[in-house]
């Protein structure tokens, strides 16, 4: 091959240059990466206390999961205990919002998204490890948190739309999702009293191929109470 071959097949060629061309304007149009941390750094002090609340309704998961296999009661007394603090958290979060100088985009999402597990997740669990686990406590209790999913997806869309002139959303449709902790406090003083699994109060009835026990029947009764359109709980 003579050299002026070999120059001519090192020489770049037009398409060759299009696209390195092509190749250098994407790379000077891509968004610089953001800085380390950058999702934590944007959290404001109300967003920090949702965690919380996610943190505590995921660890009463774990210790409903816990007592369910070993059978310890103080598992299940923590369960019922951290539900409680993810309802404190749920209270305190709004009112540290409400007084910061910066807001945060998260907030809404981030409340939503714990409370789920707080309030949905979590007491549903907990029924499922003491006792309430028949066939068809299994669907009442998926029927629970799919209605608590729905009422908080209802309120994210609705809420502007409920607002007044100051932005305060006037009532809830539905009753909020935070409301299960009655359930929990009734868990709890079945829990006190020694009434759960075989002992639970109404026992058990077998309703063609599975158990129903009546007691689970507090939660079908709280997930349609969510779910409702015609009740509206004003708000504080």
């Amino acid at each position: 091959m003579t050299s002026d071959s070999k120059a001519e097949l090192s020489r770049p060629t037009s398409a060759g240059k299009a696209a390195a061309a092509d190749a250098s304007a994407s790379e000077r149009e891509r968004p610089p990466l953001p800085p380390h941390f950058s999702l934590v750094r944007s959290f404001t002090p109300a967003d920090f206390i949702t965690l919380l609340n996610a943190a505590s309704g995921v660890s009463s998961v774990f210790a409903s999961i816990q007592y369910a296999v070993s059978g310890t009661l103080a598992y299940a007394a923590v369960a019922a205990a951290l539900v409680v603090v993810a309802a404190l958290a749920d209270f305190f979060d709004g009112r540290v919002a409400r007084r910061a100088t910066r807001s945060s985009g998260l907030g809404g999402d981030l409340d939503s998204l714990a409370d789920l597990i707080s309030f949905g997740v979590a007491p549903a669990c907990l029924a499922y490890a003491l006792g309430m686990n028949g066939g068809w406590d299994w669907l009442v209790l998926v029927y629970f948190v799919c209605c608590g999913l729905s009422r908080l997806a209802r309120y994210n869309v609705t809420a502007s739309a409920l607002s007044d002139e100051s932005g305060k959303v006037r009532y809830f449709e539905g009753t909020p999702i935070p409301t299960s902790l009655s359930l929990v406090v009734v868990l709890a003083v079945l829990l006190a009293t020694g009434r759960v699994r075989e002992q639970l109060p109404l026992g058990a009835l077998e309703l063609g191929p599975a158990l129903l026990h009546p007691l689970v029947l507090l939660y079908l009764i709280s997930g349609s109470a969510m779910i409702s359109a015609r009740l509206r709980v004003p708000k504080p």
